[in-house]
């Protein structure tokens, strides 16, 4: 008979909620996990929404099996990750719970503590996150390299989502992590009537960005190949700010003069299934990742994806997506224009990315890894 275990998760913001990625793995994990007859508590931040403000965040205590705590938190950049981690530990630390799982690194500076009440902390490392640009001032950076160190000297695992960063932990730490990536749904592909609506777009009537709108994921360099790129197809950036509204600002202002480009702002349920399913192109020009879920995403749509050349990306699409040279705009301009002008190039794109990808990123699969490194 399986073993039923008492699992504590924080490090995210809150669940139900598409924050980030970091959120959608979380929901992922632990609701499979209560599947599976495992007891999971998840410690949510409170405070508003990151993505989106006029959101509203709404306090639950259980969602599909697992018990939702909020925890004191100080809703201030900078503040609300530290503050809510540190009370999330306390209540771990003080909870039935026999495996903490911790996610992003600087949450991760709290496993001494939880050492300390004999807890097996396991820490998901998203990503290399005091690389970030929005934490590129000296506290913030340096709280999340203490966080990394802490889960070095004290996690009794360190899972990794791509080989990068799994080197990266070898060289610098002499430290050997478990590469466990994430999964992946098979969608319904849905026909456009809401952003039909809201937006006037039709199935292949544009290209789409969609993710957190922060300078690593390139949407400046998009919008400048873009302006030149010649189409009648729409730029649509989806997505919501992440703590960085001058950003934002800056983007729109390179946009006020191509009426082609739409924002639409922080999207999510219909509206953004609508978008994936009726993009002509799907776009990522990322500088730095950690591992782009919205990737996975796009492919399980049937999406021919242009994703820049960094190892993040490259190990997820291998040969089954356009890459161009991170960071150059004239490369893609050049794409983008290839894509708009061959229909038949695009489509088989198309046809070979769902199956690949639901094939090789199974929610299933990272689950049962998961718990096989909880109970070693």
């Amino acid at each position: 008979m399986q073993r039923k275990l008492n699992i504590a998760i924080f490090g995210h913001k809150r669940v139900p909620s598409r924050e980030g990625g970091v959120e959608i793995v979380v929901e992922e994990l632990s609701t499979r996990m209560a599947d599976c007859g495992h007891n999971v508590t998840l410690y949510n931040r409170r405070g508003h929404h990151v993505s989106d403000k006029s959101v509203k965040t709404e306090r639950i205590s259980d969602y599909h099996g697992i018990k939702i705590r909020s925890v004191l938190t100080i809703d201030k950049k900078g503040l609300a990750a530290v503050t809510s981690s540190f009370f999330a530990s306390l209540k771990s630390a003080f909870s039935k719970a026999q495996v903490v799982h911790i996610h992003a690194e600087g949450p991760a500076a709290m496993t001494p503590l939880l050492k300390l009440f004999k807890k097996r902390v396991i820490v998901t490392v998203h990503g290399l996150d005091w690389q970030r640009d929005k934490w590129s001032d000296g506290f913030a950076s340096k709280y999340i390299k203490f966080g990394e160190k802490m889960a070095v000297k004290f996690a009794d695992e360190i899972i990794v989502l791509s080989n990068r960063v799994k080197e990266y932990f070898k060289d610098t730490y002499d430290r050997d992590t478990v590469y466990i990536p994430n999964g992946v749904n098979a969608p319904e592909i849905i026909e456009p009537e809401r952003i039909a609506e809201e937006f006037s777009l039709k199935k292949d009537s544009y290209i789409l960005f969609l993710g957190r709108l922060v300078p690593e994921k390139g949407v400046h360099l998009l919008i400048d190949a873009f302006k030149d790129v010649k189409t009648d197809k729409k730029l649509v950036i989806a997505g919501g700010t992440s703590d960085t509204d001058d950003y934002v600002s800056q983007l729109e202002d390179k946009a006020a003069h191509d009426d082609r480009i739409i924002f639409t702002g922080f999207q999510q349920g219909q509206v953004l299934e609508e978008l994936y399913s009726n993009a002509y192109v799907y776009v990522l020009p990322s500088l730095l990742e950690g591992m782009p879920l919205s990737l996975l995403e796009a492919m399980s749509y049937k999406n021919c994806c242009v994703v820049s050349d960094i190892a993040e990306c490259i190990e997820v699409v291998k040969d089954k997506a356009v890459v161009v040279k991170a960071g150059d705009v004239g490369v893609l301009t050049s794409a983008l224009q290839k894509l708009c002008d061959d229909k038949e190039l695009v489509k088989e794109y198309k046809e070979k990315s769902q199956d690949y990808i639901l094939k090789k990123y199974n929610w299933d699969e990272v689950v049962s890894k998961t718990i096989a490194l909880y109970k070693k």
